[in-house]
């Protein structure tokens, strides 16, 4: 298969290659859709054997089953405060870490950057027992600030801002002191400015990785109240035993957030990618 070009130039599709990535992008995407319409069926047509690919009709009966048998709605807050409050935190964390590792020069600069970045290798059940007791011992347990503060250490998102800024010219810092800024107007008005997609991109996968957490809020919060979606799924779960299209809504539910940002930062992403790909 070819096409003609503005240039006259044929140029040639693989076509086994994009069999190939249509297969993969199938299967990617139907546990997804497979998700949206076991939301709305009922529990016969989830059962089904053999299986009913459609629902017989679009109810949202289901969805009201999920904030009758948890508190949906409270699990539903507490990731959005929790998620948006780490997010912050860690971006702006990254920002001032990025911008002093490629940019400024202090002491032990090559030292401290080893031990961040070899931090990156550290797997979190090693740090969950510590972090406990540090917060049991604090009182933060069944506290918003128990599930933020432990979370918003991002050595991937610094390491990845790092990488960005280096490629900034020195020029526009340099004139930007000839103009009589310091360092926080540099960070502000040359690197933030000309690092928008980079760090929208690591705003991304901060909120990605903190709404999806698991682990760690399910050990630090015992009360209904503080429990967030990840975990609330999981009582979820445990309530409606075998009603497996009650779950299906819940999980939609869960991720309508995330798809939300995605479509927000989708445009800063793509072009991140690219500007990776041309680099050298």
């Amino acid at each position: 298969m070819a096409e003609k070009t503005g240039n006259n130039k044929i140029r040639h599709y693989n076509i086994p290659v994009f069999l190939l990535l249509l297969v993969f992008a199938v299967l990617m995407l139907f546990p997804f859709a497979w998700m949206i319409l076991s939301a709305f069926k009922t529990s016969a047509e989830v059962l089904a054997y053999p299986l009913v690919w459609l629902p017989s009709s679009f109810k949202f009966d289901n969805f009201q089953r999920v904030f009758e048998m948890v508190p949906f709605g409270t699990y539903y807050m507490n990731t959005i405060i929790t998620s948006v409050a780490q997010t912050l935190i860690q971006i702006a964390m990254s920002v001032c870490a990025a911008y002093a590792f490629a940019k400024l020069k202090f002491p032990f600069k090559r030292t401290i950057y080893m031990l961040i970045q070899s931090a990156m290798f550290v797997p979190m059940s090693v740090l969950v027992v510590p972090l406990y007791q540090m917060i049991s011992r604090s009182g933060m347990t069944d506290t918003y600030m128990g599930i933020i503060l432990p979370q918003v250490l991002g050595v991937f998102t610094t390491m990845m801002l790092i990488s960005f800024f280096q490629t900034i010219p020195d020029d526009l810092m340099d004139a930007a002191k000839i103009d009589g800024c310091g360092y926080f107007k540099i960070l502000w008005h040359v690197i933030i400015v000309n690092s928008v997609t980079a760090i929208a991109t690591a705003l991304l996968y901060a909120f990605l990785s903190h709404w999806r957490s698991y682990m760690w809020p399910l050990l630090v919060t015992n009360k209904t109240e503080m429990r967030t979606v990840a975990v609330g799924l999981k009582y979820l779960v445990s309530e409606t035993s075998a009603a497996y299209q009650v779950m299906m809504a819940g999980a939609l539910m869960s991720i309508i957030p995330l798809l939300v940002v995605y479509l927000l930062c989708e445009k800063h992403f793509v072009r991140s990618m690219t500007m990776t790909g041309l680099k050298g």
